[in-house]
């Protein structure tokens, strides 16, 4: 596990859960996303790489030194401990039972777990999960890249997070105070 002192930078009240992506560069730009977005740590999970690990490190750009992360087994055993320390957590995928990220009501704390890049996430999984959300798609395809999509979801629960009000998440800087 990689941690960083809670100086280190500023925790935003979401956590990534990456369940059997397989693809290093996809676990980097997660790792990449994570950061730009302030998540607060990444939950590597299943036979996701994980640092060090050139690869990531490529598409990272040393985001990996900047996240903290930790390694577990199981993805579901992750979603179900975070649900005991009273996050919330979303699946991201597709499905009849999913529903537009914009439209879920969050409360509190929210992880978002992201699963394999042809399989997504596993049913398992999302039984460990408070609900199964989604991206709109507008176009022929009916999915993004995951790393794509971690990382539009990331920004949308941090902009969602922020407009609520949610402890922890630092506003954007054009709506702090003017001093």
């Amino acid at each position: 596990m990689r941690d960083l002192a809670p100086s280190a930078r500023p925790r935003t009240p979401i956590a990534g859960i990456l369940e059997n992506v397989r693809s290093l560069w996809n676990v980097g730009s997660i790792f990449r996303s994570a950061d730009g977005a302030g998540v607060d740590r990444l939950f590597l999970c299943g036979f996701t790489g994980h640092p060090p690990r050139p690869e990531i490190h490529k598409t990272a750009l040393g985001a990996e030194d900047a996240v903290a992360w930790e390694y577990w087994t199981r993805a579901q055993e992750a979603c179900a401990w975070l649900r005991e320390e009273g996050w919330q957590v979303l699946a991201l995928d597709t499905g009849p039972e999913s529903v537009d990220l914009e439209t879920v009501a969050l409360r509190g704390p929210v992880a978002l777990v992201v699963g394999h890049e042809i399989e997504g996430v596993s049913l398992p999984t999302r039984s460990t999960c408070d609900a199964v959300v989604h991206l709109p798609m507008h176009g022929i395809k009916e999915s993004l890249n995951v790393a794509v999509a971690f990382g539009i979801a990331a920004y949308t629960l941090r902009r969602r997070l922020t407009a609520a009000g949610a402890a922890g998440v630092t506003p954007p800087r054009d709506s702090l105070p003017k001093s």
